[in-house]
């Protein structure tokens, strides 16, 4: 590890003007960072600690939503007595990743700007756009077993590692952030970027700004899964994770709202299996239309070209169980 620069600041505006500097990185659990910082991959000359900063409240919202600081613990967000009754899904995904200790450091903005677990981009040794624009993806032509199938570019097809935010997604949650331009709120599901010729660039937060806190709307009603498919129960990465809110009107699908971990840069959203779901009655025909959708454009890379097939069963066996239906 390099020699750093360490800063507590005093407040968001003090956090923002340490953080404005290209070089500075804001640290809270460190449970990607200090990894990161250790080989090397990351290596910022300030450290800005906001762990000093009152960003740890979870609270009720006005309109019956949920607000979850961006320092409150993973630990913490899951047991929260709020989100085990009205948001399962987002305790059901913490829970499935990591370890207990990590998940008594992590927090929730640093969860949600985690980084890629790629080989080559944790390898300096390796050639990796995002790591080193310019220099290559080594994963194309290499070991690609848990890369992304969805929305990859010829620069980059890495994979967003996390679980909260795949239920997030699914939940319409909502990213508050602060920095020198004043305060604004972006959508998770706009949250995370795709590679295109820029995979350096992980989210759309600029330089100086902080995560504050991400809201939940409203609870709705009906069922809330989350299914991780991965190599062993332990703690492992997804290889392929649905995240759904479904609601079931009689017989039909009132409401699907669905999000996917291990196929992409970041958490996979389409709204069109929404629309193609919702007022429709719950077939083993109608899951496979869905997945058709979904898997459209997908593209595997030798090793992982099963992901494909298994994201379709993923899906088929999620909303099978959201709903009641027979396959």
């Amino acid at each position: 590890m390099k020699p750093f620069r360490y800063y507590r600041p005093d407040s968001l505006d003090h956090a923002g003007q340490l953080t404005s500097d290209a070089e500075a990185r804001a640290i809270a659990g460190g449970t990607n960072l200090i990894d990161l910082m250790k080989l090397q991959v990351e290596t910022p000359q300030e450290l800005v600690d906001i762990n000093t900063l009152s960003l740890g409240e979870i609270a009720d919202t006005d309109d019956g939503g949920l607000s979850i600081g961006a320092l409150a613990t993973n630990t913490a967000t899951a047991a929260h007595p709020r989100v085990r009754s009205d948001y399962p899904v987002l305790a059901r995904a913490i829970l499935a990743g990591a370890t207990q200790q990590l998940r008594n450091k992590a927090t929730t903005g640093g969860n949600l700007c985690q980084r890629t677990r790629c080989y080559y981009f944790t390898n300096i040794d390796q050639p990796c756009n995002k790591r080193e624009p310019g220099s290559g993806c080594g994963a194309i032509d290499g070991i690609a077993r848990l890369h992304a199938v969805l929305g990859t570019s010829p620069h980059c097809i890495a994979t967003y590692p996390g679980d909260m935010a795949v239920a997030m997604a699914a939940l319409d949650a909502t990213v508050q952030i602060t920095g020198s331009a004043g305060e604004r709120s972006v959508p998770v599901r706009d949250f995370h970027r795709l590679p295109g010729d820029t995979p350096e660039k992980d989210n759309v937060l600029e330089t100086g700004e902080v995560i504050t806190a991400v809201t939940l709307p409203a609870p709705v009603g009906g069922k809330q899964l989350y299914r991780k498919v991965r190599e062993r129960s332990s703690y492992a990465f997804a290889l392929v994770s649905v995240a759904a809110v479904v609601e079931m009107d009689g017989t039909r699908i009132a409401r699907a709202d669905l999000a996917f971990g291990g196929l992409a840069h970041k958490p996979w959203h389409d709204p069109r299996l929404s629309e193609l779901l919702v007022g429709e009655e719950p077939t083993a025909a109608l899951f496979d239309k869905a997945a058709d959708l979904l898997l459209e454009d997908a593209q595997g890379y030798g090793e992982n070209d099963f992901k494909i097939p298994l994201a379709r069963r993923a899906l088929a066996a999620t909303l099978a169980e959201a709903t009641g239906a027979e396959l």
